[in-house]
């Protein structure tokens, strides 16, 4: 029953090197992503129809549906079975002034290719690719242009896979705009209303001690150093993203027109001149964009959370079939407070394939996916049942995959799980494998 494969993946692997080895000259002048290269090759070659396509092409689809929601930063572990096309997706907020990046850490050799793109959600709820990280590469960096939800996306090529950590982040572009600041010291956030209602807060407020140093956020020029009835003792960057960074009602300015900035350097000192003698002394501080005029500055400076949750269960069970425990909810996401997607009775069969902070992410028989928590799970070490075959039974590796043994009736097996697809036994030589539920087997116990 093997051969067929084995012949069908040689070819495969030769046709789409040879597809590929054609165009890699023009590589260098081909706007298509590194998967969309890809499955152009697989239909230059003659095998977008196989079967074994057809089901890597679903599996990502599939993950994208159904990518669960996760804060940032997040990490997981997880597996991904050559023998069985799938794709992992999260689904996550990012905010403009962000950087999100999604490194992916392989135990292991790492597939030759690895796709990793991420998508942002319109308001539609449909998805718009926005990046995709170069081929080969385990690490995808990305700065959204606008705040709201994405989905990332990874998957290895056909017949690739194996166990990879991956972490997921999301840190500010700029560096905080106050010496020794905090989130906590920003005390009036961008668009509240100013005068009455008549306009609104473009920017942020620092408060600090009179005279504490107002530093530059990123690498930069001084444009201009002025003085105005508003702002004060202002003075205006102009950082290498083309963002213009206004600081106000300084004491002191410390830079002149001209000058070149790195991160942290000193620009001047924190006062309250211009409109701002009546308040406490902060630092007024504003992004603008060419073309789009004043952005949201919190997210640009904002310290996020360095530390994702650990992963705390057994990830050398990753890869396995187990079982629940009891009856229990198979969650969305690893959150007690996610959506449930279903009701799992006792001794549901699923396979572990991932896992984040005290949950396991599982696969169930018909496809379906979500998490559980670790102490809802147990590996079939022992059986729940036997079964005696009346007629001969199919034994396959994994639910719906092709058979690579035949049981003859009579023969004795362990029932360590069940599903609507069919359980998973042992048979008495050890082997464990599924077998269809069907007439041909009756309960010896």
């Amino acid at each position: 029953m093997l051969m067929p494969i084995l012949r069908f993946s040689l070819v495969f692997a030769l046709a789409l090197t040879a597809a590929c080895d054609e165009r890699f000259p023009a590589e260098l002048f081909d706007s298509r992503t590194p998967r969309e290269r890809y499955e152009d090759g697989l239909r230059d070659a003659g095998l977008a129809g196989a079967a074994l396509a057809r089901d890597w092409l679903g599996a990502a689809e599939r993950a994208l549906a159904d990518a669960p929601p996760v804060s940032l930063p997040h990490v997981e572990d997880g597996y991904l079975d050559p023998a069985a096309p799938v794709a992992f997706a999260w689904r996550f907020e990012a905010r403009r002034g962000q950087e999100v990046t999604a490194g992916i850490d392989w135990r292991g050799s790492p597939p030759a290719l690895v796709f990793i793109e991420i998508w942002r959600v319109k308001e539609d709820s449909s998805l718009d690719r926005v990046a995709a990280a170069d081929s080969g590469s385990s690490t995808l960096v990305y700065e959204p242009r606008r705040s709201g939800e994405y989905v990332i996306r990874i998957q290895p090529e056909l017949m690739r896979g194996g166990r990879f950590r991956i972490t997921l982040r999301a840190a500010p572009t700029l560096a905080f705009p106050v010496q020794g600041g905090t989130n906590d010291d920003i005390g009036s956030l961008y668009g509240v209303p100013r005068d009455g209602g008549r306009r609104r807060h473009q920017g942020i407020d620092v408060f600090a001690r009179r005279g504490t140093p107002a530093l530059a956020a990123g690498a930069a020029m001084v444009v201009r150093v002025e003085e105005d009835r508003l702002g004060g003792l202002v003075v205006w960057l102009r950082d290498r993203r083309g963002n213009s960074l206004y600081y106000a009602h300084l004491d002191t300015q410390l830079v002149r027109e001209g000058d070149a900035v790195e991160a942290g350097d000193t620009v001047g000192l924190v006062g309250n001149t211009g409109n701002a003698r009546r308040t406490p002394a902060h630092l007024h501080f504003s992004v603008y964009r060419r073309g789009e005029g004043p952005l949201d500055p919190y997210w640009f400076v904002a310290r996020t959370p360095a530390r994702p949750i650990p992963v705390a269960v057994d990830t050398a069970a990753l890869g396995r079939w187990a079982r629940t425990r009891s009856e229990t909810a198979l969650l969305a996401a690893p959150d007690a407070r996610a959506p449930r997607r279903l009701t799992l009775e006792r001794h549901s069969a699923l396979q572990l394939t991932g896992a984040a902070g005290g949950w396991y992410r599982v696969r169930l028989p018909g496809g379906e996916s979500g998490y559980l928590r670790a102490s809802a799970v147990q590996e079939p070490a022992a059986a729940i049942g036997r079964i005696v075959l009346e007629q001969p039974a199919e034994l396959a590796r994994r639910p719906a995959a092709p058979p690579h043994d035949v049981l003859d009736p009579g023969s004795v097996v362990a029932i360590l799980a069940r599903s609507e697809r069919g359980w998973l036994v042992r048979t008495e030589s050890g082997t464990t494998g599924w077998i269809t539920l069907s007439p041909a087997v009756s309960r010896a116990d």
